[in-house]
Parts: C-alpha cells; structure tokens; sequence
C-alpha cells in the first residue's frame, strides 16, 4: 500500500512535459502485489488465567511491551487466597498507571488490562439522586 501510494505521488508531482511522454506508452500505475505486515502493529488479544501471585509477572511483561490486552480469568485465585487476589490487581493497576493503560473488571471472574492506546468504556449511571 505504501509503495501504491509513492508511485502515485510520483506520478501526480511529475512536470507536464514528462506526463505527455509517459501517458503515450502506458495508462496504468502497475501495483506490488508483495505486501509486508509489520507483526509489531498488530494487537494481540491474549487470555491469562491467574491461579497463584506468580502468574501475574506474564501479564505485567506483555502489558509492558504495548501491543497485547489482557483478558484475565481470576476465578482460580480468588477460590485459593482472596489477599493474593487483591495483592495481584494492585500490581496490574499500579503497571497499568505506569504504562498509562487501563484496567477494569468484568463479571466476577475475569480482569482486562490494556495498554497506554485502549480505553475501557464503562457506562456512565443515569441515576440522579
């Protein structure tokens, strides 16, 4: 798409005397059909499943490299050791700061962390007191 989009800016800033000479020979901009996806500029949805504190350190280490968001399934160390439980979501919140992420739970059992370019949307109350 890049290389596409440099011929035809090539093409359209050419002087006038050069255009005359190219349109009698050809009438077409011709088009790579190789194209490159750069890996890096995919997100990645990816699952953790939190049994124990130690669990946490995968989900701190891709958050941190930016591209990935974290679907976490606490169920297993919420049932095992609740002061484990809250002892992981303060490090996913306080990472989730520092890389300035976002974080929020959904349901009982499940966690989404996200880096610095996503924002969780949550509903805003419509009750008024």
């Amino acid at each position: 798409m890049k290389d596409f989009l440099l011929q035809l800016k090539e093409r359209f800033t050419r002087p006038a005397e050069e255009e005359d000479d190219s349109q009698e020979g050809e009438n077409y901009v011709e088009l790579g059909t190789t194209t490159k996806k750069d890996e890096k500029s995919k997100v990645i949805v990816r699952p953790f499943v939190m049994e124990e504190f130690e669990d946490i350190k995968g989900v701190l280490d891709v958050l941190r490299e930016g591209s990935t968001i974290a679907l976490i399934n606490i169920k297993p160390l919420k049932e095992k050791d609740l002061v484990e439980l809250k002892r992981a979501i303060s490090k996913l919140r306080k990472t989730c700061e520092a890389i300035e992420g976002d974080i929020a739970g959904f349901g009982e059992d499940y966690v989404v962390a996200v880096p610095y370019f996503a924002r969780i949307f949550r509903s805003q109350s419509t009750d008024v007191e």
